[in-house]
This record gives structure tokens, C-alpha cells and sequence, in this order.
């Protein structure tokens, strides 16, 4: 346990019904607002990048919780090879986990979730998902290539026509980092991305393969895109938002480039510590709402 001026940072062990241990965080405010925020990774994505995020969401009276999906950072077994992991146990097993937790831990606080990239779309593989009274999501989309910009197009169609499926098969997961895409990732989480990627359907056809629950969620949606995230386009969001979860009530905002100090976002760095100011656009609408 860290202790810090304004809040403290517990570690803690969840198992998943598939005996997965999941390393979470859990930042725990000194004065606490009643009001729970789950971060759901990005694909590949370390929690720690989510530190300071979640710091600063603790210094406003939240208790914050990152974690780390099976396969990932803290969360990644002695040997990756075939290990049994994919996008859609993310979303059955380990979020599930959370959501669990968190009934069972902050059964009266007001609760949201926030999805960063694949961290919106296992939203509909948990039935538990409803409990939350609204959701942010940050970067992400329908990612189907035909919903990309030309050039990164041709980047995923090589990437992940070519390049992935056969790293993949030879080392028995993606190696993701050797592409400057994140952590490395088990086999079937990096079938599953080229799936998002290459199938017209994306999210959904990941939905079909498992019991669906996106069209029930009725919650407001905050819906946020970086002006820079080179591999966002406004089709793909609201592809996600019309086609995957139409029932989400969203509101939308455009975070350009001149409202960052360092002149940089991305898919990732909105939620690095130079873009601290940005993070008051999602406390005042969870403050507010």
C-alpha cells in the first residue's frame, strides 16, 4: 500500500472463473466522493500508463481502479506461448472479474467505466456491464479497415494481413512491441485485433462469437477522439456508436491539438502526465452529470 498526499494505492490479486490472476490497483481517495472509475486497458496497453490518470482522479474524491487484462504487464504469465487468452475473455472473464469486485466492494457508490480503444468494445461481452451509470470512451471505434484513412489502410492491410498471422504462428503470440504496438500479446488476442481490423462486421463479429449484451446498455456515453489519433476516424466511432451500441445515449467531443501543452495525443498520450489539463474535460462531465 502507497501512500500519497491525497490518496493511497492498493495492490491486489483477482482470480478469474478460469484461474486467472489479475494484478489491479485500486486508488483510494483520503475524503471519498461515493463515486467509482474503472479503467479498461487499451490493447496492450501497461495499467501504469493509467498512474497518474487515475492519481488525479483520486485527488478529486474517486476511487479509481486499473487492472491488467490476462496476458498483459503484471497480468502476463511465465510463458506466453499459446497461452489461453483472447480479446473476448477480456470481456467474459477478467472484466467480469472487476465488475464483481466492484459490486460486491462499492455497492452503494455512483460507478462508471471508463473504455480506452478495446476497452469500450468488451463492454457488451459482460452482462454486469449495466451496473455502471455511464461510460467514457477515449479513442476508440469500429476499427474495420474500410473505416480507416488511405494510408493507414495500407498499414493495416500489410500489418495485419501479412505480418501478424505470421509472427504469430511462429513464436505462438504477437510480439506486438517489435511494431511499436504495445505489449506483446497471446495468440488468440492478436487473432482477435485482426479480426477488429479486417472483418467488416469488427466489434460485432468478436460479439457474435459469444452471448451479446450491447444492445441492452442505455447509459450516457461520453465519447472522446483526439484530433491527432492517426488511426481514428469519425466513421469508425460512429460506426461503434450506431451499429454495435446503439442504445447508448452518446455525447461527443473533438480534442484538438492546441488544447494539449506538449501539441500531442494520439491514441495513447491523452492520458500521459504532460496532458494533465486535459483530463478536467471528463472530470467536469462525470462531476456533473
Amino acid at each position: 500500500m502507497k501512500w500519497t498526499f491525497y490518496c493511497f494505492m492498493e495492490k491486489i490479486i483477482l482470480k478469474t472463473e478460469d484461474n486467472v490472476d489479475l494484478v489491479v490497483h485500486i486508488f483510494i481517495p483520503k475524503r471519498s466522493n461515493h463515486r467509482v472509475l474503472l479503467i479498461n486497458s487499451a490493447t496492450g496497453v501497461k495499467q501504469q500508463i493509467y498512474f497518474s490518470f487515475a492519481h488525479f482522479f483520486a485527488e478529486h474524491g474517486f476511487t479509481v481502479i486499473t487492472y491488467d487484462y490476462a496476458g498483459i504487464g503484471l497480468s502476463k504469465p511465465l510463458k506466453m506461448k499459446n497461452f489461453k487468452a483472447s480479446m473476448r475473455t477480456w470481456g467474459t472473464k477478467d472484466f467480469k472479474t472487476l465488475t464483481h469486485y466492484i459490486q460486491e466492494n462499492f455497492p452503494t457508490y455512483k460507478k462508471y467505466c471508463l473504455g480506452h480503444s478495446v476497452g469500450a468494445l468488451i463492454l457488451g461481452m459482460n452482462r454486469d456491464t449495466k451496473i455502471f451509470d455511464e461510460f467514457v470512451f477515449v479513442g476508440t471505434q469500429n476499427a474495420f479497415v474500410g473505416n480507416l484513412r488511405w494510408r493507414t489502410k495500407v498499414e493495416a492491410f500489410l500489418g495485419f494481413g501479412v505480418a501478424q498471422p505470421l509472427f504469430t504462428e511462429l513464436f505462438g503470440y504477437f510480439p506486438a512491441n517489435w511494431f511499436g504496438l504495445g505489449e506483446s500479446l497471446p495468440k488468440n488476442c492478436a487473432y482477435d485485433w485482426r479480426t477488429l481490423i479486417l472483418n467488416r462486421k469488427s466489434t460485432n463479429r468478436l460479439l457474435d462469437q459469444i452471448e451479446d449484451y450491447s444492445k441492452r446498455l442505455t447509459q450516457k456515453v461520453f465519447v472522446i477522439r483526439a484530433e491527432d489519433d492517426v488511426w481514428l476516424t469519425e466513421k469508425g466511432v460512429k460506426s461503434l456508436l450506431e451499429e454495435t451500441y446503439p442504445n447508448l445515449k452518446p455525447t461527443y467531443r473533438i480534442v484538438k491539438i492546441s488544447e494539449s501543452e506538449k501539441g500531442e495525443i494520439g491514441h495513447i498520450n491523452f492520458f500521459r502526465s504532460y496532458n494533465r489539463k486535459l483530463w478536467d474535460i471528463i472530470l467536469e462531465e462525470l462531476v456533473n452529470e
